[in-house]
């Protein structure tokens, strides 16, 4: 069929319009999987920071060096849980656009072509806000990844000090 036989026949127009109306969908689901795990770990940032908290509290040996580590990491997760919110705040951009760009597929159907690059323009800031939150939670996981090696050398360190190795 050549093209101006597929434009003519309403019911092949019908399924390229669905059709472009579900690509966002793949989109959609990948967002939606990052978002899942973006949650997840802004639960276990949280999860970790009121247990730094409790140990914050219960501190009663007063030492000042154990209270700045334990202000310190407690001030690492906060920057962790930003960085997590804005991931997720582009996430919830992105899944907009995509629905926005399912939408604007539709509604140019509708309205005759009038919506022009509206679709397309929708779906690329869909993706760039996919790209840029995904940066913001590597960055986030390499943040997490130094917090563990950190507590893992201080815990090491502490115990060094109670029963040093001969």
């Amino acid at each position: 069929m050549l093209p101006s036989q597929i434009l003519s026949n309403p019911a092949l127009t019908h399924y390229a319009i669905l059709t472009a109306m579900l690509a966002p969908a793949f989109f959609l689901t990948a967002t939606a999987s990052l978002l899942g795990s973006a949650n997840a770990r802004l639960a276990r940032v949280i999860d970790r920071t009121r247990a730094l908290l409790r140990e914050l509290a219960d501190d009663q040996n007063g030492d000042a060096d154990d209270r700045r580590i334990l202000e310190a990491r407690i001030a690492l997760q906060r920057r962790r849980s930003r960085i997590i919110l804005r991931g997720s705040q582009l996430l919830y951009v992105a899944i907009s656009c995509f629905v926005g760009t399912s939408l604007t597929v539709a509604g140019d159907s509708l309205l005759d072509h009038r919506f022009e690059q509206a679709p397309t323009v929708l779906a690329c800031l869909g993706v760039l806000a996919m790209f840029a939150s995904s940066l913001l939670l590597a960055r986030e996981a390499a943040i997490a990844v130094h917090a563990v090696n950190e507590e893992m050398d201080d815990a090491h360190r502490k115990a060094n000090r109670r029963s040093p190795l001969i």
